[in-house]
Order: C-alpha cells, then sequence, then structure tokens
C-alpha cells in the first residue's frame, strides 16, 4: 500500500504541477517567478539535509557541475516552459515534455556513449508522429510567428535543456555526488542565476499577494520540487526505477484532464491519437530497459536514464 500511495502521489503532483505554472504567469515576470520558486525549494531542501546532517561539503569543480546542473535542470528550461505556456494550455505542455525519455537516450548516447537500439529510434517516430498528430492545426499551417508554433518550440527546447540538465546529474552521481544535496545545490544555482538575470535587465521584484499566486508558489516550490521527488525517489528504492519510470507515461494524462477542466482544452480525434502514439513511443522505450535488464543482469552497462535503486531519474524531479 505505501508504494501505491508513493505511485499516486508521484503521477497526480507531477500532473498537476503544469496548471500551476499557469497561476504564475500574469503581473510578475516568468525570470523572477522561477527565482522564487527555485529559491524557496532549495531554502527547504536545504535546511532539511542540514536537520538529517547530510554530508554538504564538495570540491570547487563539484559545485562547477553541479551550478551546470542547476542551470540546465533548474533555471533556463522553466524559463522557457514559463513562457510557453503564455502560448499553450498546460496540458499540451506536458505531453511535448514527455519526449524527454528519448532525448535523455540520445543524449546518453553522444554524451556519455551509452549504447542505442532500434527501439529507443522506434519509440522517438512515433512519439514524433504523435506531436505532429496533437499540433496538427499548428504544423499545417506552419510559422514561426504564430502563437501556437512560438509555444511548441519553446517546449521543445525547455524539454531539451532539461534533457542536459539530466545527463548532467548521471555524470555527477556517476561521481558520486548525492543526489538529494546536488538537487538543493543545483535549485540554489539555477535560482541565483535566474535572479541574477532578473536583476540585470531591469524587471521589477514583487509578489502578487493573490491566493492563486502564492498558493501555486508554495505548490510548485514544496510539492512539485520537494515531495514529488522524495516519494519519486522512494518508488525507485522500493520498486526499481525501471517500473517506477511508468509515471512518465501517467503524469501527461493527468495534466490533460487538468487542462480540459480548467482551461477548456478541446479534444479532436488527431489529437487523441497522437497522444496514444507519445505515450505508446515512451512505453516502447521503457520495454527496451526491462528487456536489457532481464537479459544482461551481469556487468550491465549504467545508463542515465536507468538508475540503480539509490539514484533518482532526475529530470522527473522537478518536471513542472
Amino acid at each position: 500500500m505505501k508504494n501505491v500511495f508513493f505511485y499516486i502521489m508521484t503521477v497526480l503532483i507531477w500532473g498537476s504541477t503544469w496548471i500551476g505554472i499557469k497561476f504564475q504567469l500574469g503581473t510578475v515576470d516568468p525570470m523572477v517567478s522561477v527565482g522564487y520558486r527555485f529559491a524557496l525549494a532549495a531554502l527547504l531542501l536545504l535546511l532539511w539535509c542540514g536537520l538529517r546532517n547530510l554530508p554538504m561539503r564538495f570540491t570547487l569543480k563539484d559545485h562547477l557541475f553541479i551550478a551546470l546542473q542547476g542551470t540546465f535542470l533548474f533555471c533556463l528550461n522553466y524559463l522557457l516552459f514559463y513562457l510557453a505556456e503564455l502560448h499553450l494550455t498546460s496540458g499540451l505542455a506536458a505531453v511535448i515534455f514527455s519526449t524527454i525519455l528519448p532525448m535523455n537516450m540520445i543524449n546518453g548516447a553522444i554524451f556519455l556513449k551509452s549504447p542505442l537500439d532500434i527501439r529507443v529510434i522506434g519509440g522517438s517516430v512515433l512519439g514524433l508522429f504523435g506531436i505532429i498528430l496533437v499540433f496538427m492545426p499548428a504544423v499545417s499551417s506552419f510559422s514561426l510567428n504564430s502563437d501556437n508554433m512560438r509555444g511548441i518550440l519553446l517546449c521543445v527546447l525547455a524539454t531539451y535543456l532539461a534533457s542536459l540538465g539530466n545527463i548532467l546529474s548521471a555524470r555527477n552521481q556517476k561521481h558520486h555526488l548525492p543526489i538529494i544535496q546536488t538537487n538543493g545545490f543545483g535549485m540554489a544555482y539555477g535560482a541565483l542565476i535566474m535572479l541574477t538575470m532578473a536583476f540585470l535587465t531591469g524587471k521589477h521584484f514583487h509578489f502578487v499577494q493573490s491566493f492563486e499566486y502564492l498558493g501555486s508558489l508554495v505548490y510548485l516550490s514544496i510539492f512539485g520540487s520537494i515531495i514529488a521527488f522524495g516519494c519519486y525517489l522512494a518508488l525507485v528504492g522500493n520498486i526499481g526505477a525501471e517500473r517506477a519510470a511508468y509515471a512518465t507515461l501517467l503524469f501527461p494524462l493527468v495534466a490533460l484532464a487538468i487542462s480540459t477542466v480548467w482551461e477548456g482544452y478541446q479534444w479532436t480525434g488527431p489529437a487523441l491519437f497522437g497522444v496514444g502514439l507519445i505515450l505508446c513511443g515512451n512505453l516502447l522505450m521503457i520495454q527496451r530497459k526491462k528487456h536489457r535488464q532481464s537479459t544482461n543482469q551481469v556487468n550491465r552497462p549504467w545508463h542515465p536514464w536507468q538508475k540503480k535503486s539509490c539514484h533518482h531519474q532526475t529530470a522527473n524531479s522537478a518536471n513542472s
């Protein structure tokens, strides 16, 4: 029952954080909102590390790579997602983010020399066709000046930056940097970069003292960036990274359901079929991992998207 609870919490929280971004948009500049979000998350996570007496001392080189991880995973990608949701519904942004799985695998092959097989290519092709079907109106009338296309491109770029952050996380874990402290410092560096950029570009630092803004800020910082991460980490330790990764199939459906109710997203036949193709493509790649695990238990290669029980798939730890 405990694992069921962790799984449900992971899927529901990560699926609902996308609509939380919508409540952040408006008066406060997205750059400032991202800085606030991860400053609060970093403060709470590092305080928790201190209360647990977790080791917090790292070398200068370690801090450099942690800062790089924070830049891609808790900074620039989120700024782009916030900007993208000015043009797209939250559910569609979550659907595009689900393509991070093939991006992780392809980037792992490029940067970490991890093996890549035909299922990755097949899953990526299915996902690409799915994205085209979901956004058929925007694709059929392609124009870089259209709001929908601008939102799509921002989401794709944001997802790729998050994937690079995942690769950096994989590198840090391979060098035995603890994931909780690394995420805490990474969030702090990401917040510092965002707030510095906001200051240098003349953004106004203020809060909107409304329930929607402050409530979503707390929800995204505590639930989206800390609690869901803890639930997923517990799942990875209890049932393995492969089975826990099925959460990546389900949270876009939660986001789309919420978007349908709150934002009036209109379903079409091609969009429904496209979402199915995207999920099937991700499922194909997850099945690849299970197959590889069952046929190569001894001395199997380590992959950035396939952690041992003590590791965590970082891209999902703050996916919105």
